[in-house]
């Protein structure tokens, strides 16, 4: 047995006039990203001047407006990156850059040296002040810890003073998730009275779930405890940053979204330490599935997955959310079924609304259009095979027709596993629109009568390599057809059980399909013809030589 008795339960927050179970996401966030910093320094290859410089006119692309560059008074590199960013003109007038420090006078100096020449910036200064870190890491009591804090705030404040830019304070209270909330109401109150409105920006404060460490439902209890006590709560930005040790990093910020937050740090795909941080397009594609608009462009999901495997060297997982190659595929053949009844359903409503089962965004607003969303595996059935059949080649197979077709490619799939839309067209001519043997139709000739009356059908055809001639009369196109054939070939008694017919595409090149049930009479075996003809009676009559050839095998 695994011992479990070596961990002791994280204690939960006694808060139990919680409002933010009753409330609902109407809005996004202020979003920053934080895959410059927090993203890059958990990549076993950090990006280079030139990969941050790909990525940051990314993030600016996606409609970022507040983007955390870096520890420039940490990191020569990173220094020079946001330089880089600064003489080339790179940061426009409307995004802030968001720059990270400790609370130490060398490298607060260093960073408001990287800092020069730009227009907006966050300073974002922090210092650990859960139980654990005060205990083993610092040694330091609650008393000691604010001063840090408190002396930060002063070293930021006296620096502006000769900054030409627009300064914004933002401190984090560092595993915030660890430490007592009267402890952390306390230093941040402490921080905003030193900052003492320096400017006419508010004061963010950041709440990170540094360690995810409980459920997110306790973290919300935490944000939303901070949120209600803070004393100038109008003058803040609550912000928070989690991470996703856990694996609950989404539930956590969109909680604490409920619990008053007003704006949240993440990365692209959830990169970050560890587990990662909590996944920014996630969260946003989350919201936009829910009618809300996410604040970002993120219509084209290929080349935001792209540059970021490119410029982090990392794969995005074939299953994550939204993003993943896989995510809006279906195998299992009741989901096929009831994803291709869906698009149906949705489209003879037209009323613009997505509702499909399985599917809870429309791919194609992720860009993801071109991609199967229906794949053939021998998980499959036929609601999947008739997918394919629509979505991708227009054929829209009769219900009865759905099984009979699927019955073949499963036999297919059996033997060689996922079975790719070529394959299964490619057999489906081979089944019903390419099969001469026995019967092979070359033209026919088609009198209706003016009034009441029976049709007469003239048919050139052969017959096991013999090509014969043949005339009759029936009440339709079809019939007509089959007694001639009779005539000829007196062995054939078969009768029609179901036919319908569609437009395979519209134009002058405009075809149309027609599919024939039919059953012989002898064995009582039953089975489907296909015909395609850019004339409707003659798909027909192509589709009754198809059954036939089936029903002869």
């Amino acid at each position: 047995m695994m011992n479990f008795k070596k961990y002791k339960r994280v204690p939960v927050l006694d808060y139990p006039n919680r409002e933010w179970p009753d409330k609902e996401i109407k809005k996004a966030p202020a979003w920053c990203s934080v895959d410059l910093r927090d993203g890059n320094q958990a990549l076993i290859d950090p990006m280079t001047v030139d990969e941050k410089i790909e990525m940051f006119q990314l993030l600016l692309k996606l409609g970022f407006k507040e983007i955390e560059i870096g520890f420039p008074a940490a990191s020569q590199i990173e220094y020079d990156f946001l330089r880089k960013l600064v003489e080339e003109n790179m940061i426009p007038d409307d995004v802030t850059v968001q720059v990270l420090t400790q609370c130490r006078e060398h490298l607060i100096d260093r960073t408001f040296e990287a800092i020069e020449g730009i227009k907006n910036v966050i300073v974002h200064i922090y210092n650990s002040t859960s139980v654990l870190q005060r205990d083993v890491v610092f040694h330091m009591d609650k008393e000691a810890i604010k001063q840090i804090a408190i002396d930060g705030t002063n070293m930021v404040k006296e620096r502006m003073k000769n900054c030409e830019g627009n300064i914004t304070l933002e401190y984090s209270p560092e595993s915030f998730t660890g430490t007592e909330m009267e402890f952390a109401l306390d230093i941040c109150n402490a921080v905003q009275k030193t900052w003492d409105h320096a400017n006419d920006n508010k004061i963010i404060f950041n709440l990170p779930a540094t360690v995810e460490m409980t459920t997110p439902n306790v973290y919300a209890d935490q944000i939303e405890w901070m949120n209600k006590h803070f004393e100038d709560r109008d003058n803040i930005i609550l912000s928070v940053h989690p991470h996703n040790d856990r694996g609950t990093g989404v539930a956590a910020t969109e909680l604490a979204l409920l619990a008053g937050a007003d704006r949240v740090e993440g990365t692209l795909f959830g990169n970050g330490e560890r587990t990662g941080n909590v996944d920014i397009l996630t969260l946003a594609y989350n919201m936009f599935s829910q009618g809300i608009n996410p604040g970002l462009e993120l219509g084209d999901i290929n080349e935001i997955r792209e540059v970021y495997e490119r410029c982090c060297k990392m794969k995005v997982g074939m299953r994550h959310p939204y993003a993943g190659k896989l995510v809006f595929t279906a195998f299992s053949g009741s989901h096929q079924d009831a994803i291709n009844k869906g698009i149906h359903a949705m489209n003879k409503r037209g009323d613009g609304i997505w509702e499909v089962p399985y599917l809870p965004i429309d791919p194609s607003d992720l860009g993801r259009q071109y991609e199967p969303i229906v794949r053939i595996n021998s998980q499959s059935g036929k609601g999947g095979v008739a997918f394919v059949m629509d979505a991708a080649y227009g054929y829209k197979l009769p219900k009865e027709m759905q099984r009979e077709f699927a019955d073949v490619i499963q036999k297919i799939s059996e033997k060689q596993g996922e079975v790719s839309p070529s394959t299964i067209m490619d057999k489906f001519r081979e089944e019903y629109l390419d099969a001469e043997e026995p019967f092979a139709f070359i033209r026919a000739k088609v009198e209706e009568p003016e009034e009441e009356g029976e049709t007469r059908v003239t048919l050139r055809f052969r017959y096991k390599g013999e090509e014969m001639l043949a005339e009759a009369e029936g009440n339709g196109p079809i019939n007509a057809a089959i007694q001639a054939i009779r005539g000829k070939v007196p062995s054939v008694d078969v009768h029609v059980l179901n036919y319908s017919e569609h437009a395979l595409s519209e134009g002058s090149e405009a075809k149309a399909a027609a599919y024939i049930q039919m059953e012989d009479a002898k064995s009582g075996r039953i089975t489907f013809g296909v015909g395609v003809s850019s004339n409707i009676t003659r798909a027909s009559i192509r589709g009754m030589f198809s059954a036939l050839n089936r029903l002869s095998r």
